[in-house]
């Protein structure tokens, strides 16, 4: 494995304002690969493809509007940093990193300020949302948002509600729950930590490798956990809330290995993985061989209660086990990134 390059100093994964130099990081990164004989990516024999889930401000600093702490409080803080040294020890042999951006606009169901309550007034984060609220009247969208929502139509908007509530717990997989709001486009907080920012430039100067971007979530009117794909794309009366991801998922199963990492397991990386192993299934079960997981580089949401001692308001770490015990069950590999890639399964 390589050396991690003097300029990285793990203490920048807890600074909200750090943000590297991309000039100053293209010419280090030549000299770098020259020094140290790193081929371009295009030469690799073994397609790596690094996939980083949603690692931006909101989530993985103290200060952001969601941040992952997991139980030690510590999470994406220290995931970063190990995520970090990953990337630069292993930087000749990971091809090219394809990186997710949460998105989202002012006004998102899954935001308080899409609802209100009996009473009129607005619904606080981290309440859950369920069909029968809705149907009751406890809980109700915003009549104002019908004028650029629904053409209007308080009617449709109130039924698009309900119904986007009902399918989702018919499907089994949660009720809505409401977040704050986080990832706001053109935030400080919707950009990259600025380690990992540092890290994914640095590889793709090093390598002359591609470092794409998918944006999620833009759509108001349903969430967008996965990467590869809204949780609900047609509303009730069978128009598009949301398109499909194109061409990601092929994207992701032509890479001899697939490495993912990022925030949060018990959230984006979850369902991500989820869609991941249904696509498997389909396509050939020996697929999974090729997936790795960096176990310690993802954290789950605990949201920490504001009184002291007290507990959690919501812990997500069992839904984070669930899923990469699943992984493991069909044939994923659940791997530290401490570990060399060359003593993972192969």
């Amino acid at each position: 494995m390589l050396p991690v390059p003097l300029f990285f100093s793990p203490a920048n994964a807890e600074s909200w304002s750090y943000s590297p130099n991309a000039g100053d990081l293209f010419v280090a990164a030549r000299s770098w690969a020259s020094r140290h004989r790193i081929s371009p990516s295009a030469a690799d024999s073994v397609h790596t493809l690094l996939l980083l889930v949603d690692l931006q401000k909101d989530f993985c600093l103290p200060q952001g509007s969601l941040y992952v702490g997991g139980r030690s409080g510590r999470g994406a803080v220290e995931d970063n940093q190990r995520l970090c040294s990953f990337v630069y020890r292993n930087l000749a042999d990971i091809s090219e990193t394809l990186s997710t951006l949460d998105s989202h606009l002012p006004h998102q169901i899954f935001f308080p300020s899409f609802w209100l309550d009996e009473a009129g007034e607005p619904v606080p984060a981290h309440t859950i949302v369920s069909v029968r609220d809705v149907r009751e009247g406890k809980f109700r969208p915003r009549e104002e948002l019908a004028a650029w929502l629904a053409g209007g139509d308080e009617g449709w908007l109130r039924r698009q509600a309900q119904a986007y509530c009902d399918e989702l717990e018919a499907r089994g997989r949660y009720s809505l729950y409401l977040w704050p709001p986080h990832c706001l486009v053109g935030s400080a907080g919707h950009g990259f930590a600025g380690v990992v920012e540092e890290a994914r430039l640095f590889h793709a100067y090093a390598r002359g490798a591609e470092a794409g971007l998918v944006f999620k979530g833009l759509s108001p009117l349903t969430e967008h956990y996965s990467v590869l794909g809204p949780e609900i794309l047609l509303a009730h009366d069978g128009s598009a809330l949301a398109e499909a991801e194109g061409g990601v998922l092929d994207r992701l199963l032509a890479a001899d290995r697939l490495v993912v990492a990022g925030q949060a397991s018990s959230h984006c990386v979850k369902s991500t993985l989820e869609d991941l192993l249904a696509a498997i299934e389909e396509r050939g079960s020996a697929l999974a061989r090729r997936v790795y997981l960096l176990e310690d580089c993802m954290s789950a949401v605990v949201v920490p209660s504001p009184t002291a001692g007290a507990e959690p308001l919501a812990d997500f770490s069992e839904q984070a086990e669930g899923v990469l015990d699943r992984c493991r069950q069909a044939g994923m590999h659940v791997v530290a990134s401490t570990d060399p890639m060359d003593a993972w399964p192969q």
